[in-house]
């Protein structure tokens, strides 16, 4: 049977839909932080915790050292959404909060009360209605675009029967489930990678030519300018194992974001958990990295890093290291293990720190016999891999879940219809 369609003001939509206003059924910052907070401790998130609907990180703050931005309170089926810089779509829905969760004043945090909350997060994080709130951040008069959370407040949405907001929710979130059971479980086999290093690189306690833990054996250990280390290993540079590649910026009428030419990172703003994401593409890149090289921001914040999982074009911000051995998942845990040093950077006097190809090839590490970098990065290439597999696979998903979410909240395409057609449809 053929779906009957209703004009509104806002578009043509399913008879059985409505349209109605957010502050319909939904409040937002409904609560925050007051004098007698019973809470010593907090669970803070900023707006920088979030990262592809998923929070990377909370940090636990007591309130005395909280900064003063930290009001929000969350709690279960809230909506997070960032009301500064609105397109780099920093928002999260939180399943379940604990009770001493604490958001950023620069979130929205919208609560559903008469809407499947779920299905209230999807509609409001849809490209349309980010590139609504773009719109509007744009024409601020502060120092960067943002909006007041009131636009959201009085912003018009489509609200179908419950039963369709529970079917939408339900089939959109199994889809952002399988992406969080991808990320917890590389965030595990990462964790086993940094343990291991620790284990052979911090502690020393490789297995020697017997197969015990060196320095706990009586493993002999000299003194050097970075402290004592095991007999045979000495003080060099990331220089004398890395192939260094310093970014490049093409002129700006070279990029687009719409996969024309090859992905194109400046910096921290494209990292994510260990690969970067492609948001930015450029036709004439100058500079290269390859598959398997570690991207290094060379600006402001100095030190962090991703992987790059395919061949692209980098920019002025990043530099790319390629490891002269057989394995490169060496270097990247050994990054891991350089941040202080890097920190030196970011107070030279400078306004924003940064870093030449020079300073990235002097750096100094310690660095062990290229046989044991060498066992050490066999033996984690199999949780590498599978790390980059359970990307990939996230990336399907959340490229499938991206393509059904317009459609899902127009009601042009229902859920119980999604088994009967293919993807080549959906896109």
């Amino acid at each position: 049977m053929k779906q009957e369609l209703k004009e509104t003001e806002t578009e043509d939509i399913s008879d059985d839909w409505q349209v109605v206003k957010v502050k319909d059924v939904a409040r937002i910052n409904e609560l925050s932080i007051y004098k007698n907070y019973q809470y010593d401790l907090i669970e803070y998130i900023d707006i920088s915790s979030i990262e592809n609907r998923q929070i990377l990180n909370t940090q636990k703050l007591s309130i005395s050292e909280a900064p003063s931005r930290a009001k929000r309170i969350v709690r279960d089926n809230d909506i997070l959404i960032s009301t500064v810089r609105p397109n780099l779509k920093h928002f999260t829905f939180i399943k379940k909060a604990k009770e001493n969760t604490v958001a950023s004043t620069g979130f929205a945090v919208i609560t559903s009360y008469k809407a499947n909350p779920q299905y209230l997060y999807y509609y409001l994080t849809t490209d349309q209605f980010t590139n609504f709130l773009t719109q509007i951040a744009d024409t601020h008069t502060s120092t960067y675009p943002a909006f007041n959370p009131d636009v959201i407040e009085n912003a018009d949405i489509l609200l179908p029967s419950e039963d369709e907001q529970n079917k939408i929710a339900n089939t959109l979130g199994a889809l952002d489930e399988k992406i969080a059971l991808n990320r917890s479980m590389n965030s595990t086999l990462e964790a086993i990678g940094q343990a291991l290093f620790r284990l052979w690189f911090a502690d020393f306690e490789f297995p020697d030519e017997e197969g015990k833990p060196y320095r706990s054996s009586g493993g002999e250990m000299v003194e050097t300018e970075l402290g004592e280390v095991p007999k045979g290993w000495r003080v060099g540079t990331l220089g004398d194992i890395c192939e260094i590649t310093m970014g490049q910026s093409p002129p700006g009428e070279t990029y687009n974001e719409i996969g024309d030419g090859l992905p194109f990172y400046q910096g921290i703003s494209d990292f994510g958990f260990r690969f970067p994401s492609r948001r930015v593409y450029c036709t004439v890149p100058t500079r290269f990295a390859e598959e398997g090289d570690v991207l290094l921001s060379v600006r402001a914040p100095v030190g962090t890093f991703n992987i790059a999982d395919e061949r692209c074009a980098i920019g002025r911000g990043v530099a790319a290291l390629r490891l002269k051995g057989k394995h490169s998942g060496y270097l990247y845990y050994l990054l891991h293990t350089t941040q202080t040093g890097w920190n030196k950077f970011e107070a030279e006097g400078t306004v924003f720190g940064s870093v030449t190809k020079s300073d990235v090839h002097d750096f100094k590490v310690i660095l062990p016999p290229e046989t044991l970098r060498n066992w050490f990065g066999s033996l984690v290439q199999t949780l590498d891999k599978q790390i980059t597999i359970n990307e990939k696979q996230s990336r399907t998903l959340a490229a499938i879940r991206d393509a059904l979410l317009p459609k899902l909240m127009s009601g042009e395409i229902r859920v119980n219809t999604i088994k009967h057609i293919s993807m080549s449809n959906v896109v």
